[in-house]
């Protein structure tokens, strides 16, 4: 059974501390006999302040941070499932892109978040992620990784079934969902949906997300989780402890599960009216 390393992290306004934080946890994970190491979305900068941020993301910033992390899983030996980090996009704005770099090296797989954040919450906070950001407009998914076939989403991307019905068809074995959830909706509603998408994909669902309180002043929800795909919770981080754990993938269970309740199989197109 593959060994995964789950990063749990307070990342900051520093990109370069955020990014030595991921490449010891490589280092770490690769010596604990990880396969893949996962990060929480905007692992590498989280900034909500966009005119601070602009000069590292429209400079050499995420081009230099890709380099070192792509280095970082070949010099381990381990796949890197960066949760994400923001980089230029064409029309002025910019994308939340996910990559996945490889332990052998070569190109790396990426996926541009598709869902804006663009909420106001009854406790006062309002996001406006479409403001600076452009969405993106595919499903990605990784082929032959030490877990199969894995799907990339990215936060707010869980709330929206028909992604994860689109990585369901492709059947995909995992989805990755790296997350920094506010703490109000991850109380409500996190792990409920987590373990709904894992359940609905007879996958693996994997969510590396951000815990704390953040040098931007925003607070995140934590427990990362690792849900099996009879939605039984593998793994949950909880909110105070940051850093590594670890979780074995037990494959077989995937088609165990999908021999059971085949709703992959017995999926049928639904006429619009």
């Amino acid at each position: 059974m593959p060994k995964i390393a789950v990063l749990q992290m307070c990342s900051g306004i520093d990109p370069e501390a955020n990014v030595a934080t991921i490449v010891d946890a490589a280092r770490q994970a690769a010596a604990q006999g990880a396969k893949v190491l996962f990060t929480p979305e905007m692992a590498v900068l989280l900034d909500r302040d966009r005119a601070r941020a602009r000069p590292w993301i429209e400079g050499e910033g995420p081009h230099q941070a890709e380099e070192e992390l792509a280095e970082a899983a070949r010099a381990q030996g381990i796949d890197i499932a960066l949760g994400s980090m923001p980089v230029a996009a064409e029309g002025g704005r910019w994308a939340n892109r996910s990559f996945y770099f490889r332990g052998q090296g070569g190109e790396a797989t990426c996926y541009d978040k598709i869902h804006m954040f663009d909420v106001e919450l009854a406790n006062g906070e309002t996001w406006r992620e479409s403001a600076a950001y452009a969405p993106g407009r595919a499903a990605v998914s990784v082929e032959d990784t030490p877990l199969g076939r894995l799907g990339l989403t990215v936060c707010y991307d869980l709330r929206f079934p028909a992604l994860f019905g689109a990585l369901g068809d492709r059947r995909c074995d995992a989805i990755a969902v790296p997350a920094a959830f506010t703490r109000p909706t991850g109380a409500a509603h996190w792990h409920v949906m987590l373990r709904a998408r894992a359940i609905e994909a007879s996958a693996f669902v994997i969510a590396a997300a951000q815990a704390g309180t953040h040098a931007d002043g925003r607070e995140t929800y934590g427990h990362s989780l690792v849900i099996d795909p009879w939605g039984e919770v593998l793994l949950d981080m909880g909110a105070e402890r940051n850093g590594l754990a670890y979780c074995e993938i037990d494959r077989d269970r995937i088609a165990e599960v999908r021999r059971q309740v085949p709703s992959l199989a017995n999926r049928r197109e639904i006429a619009k009216s």
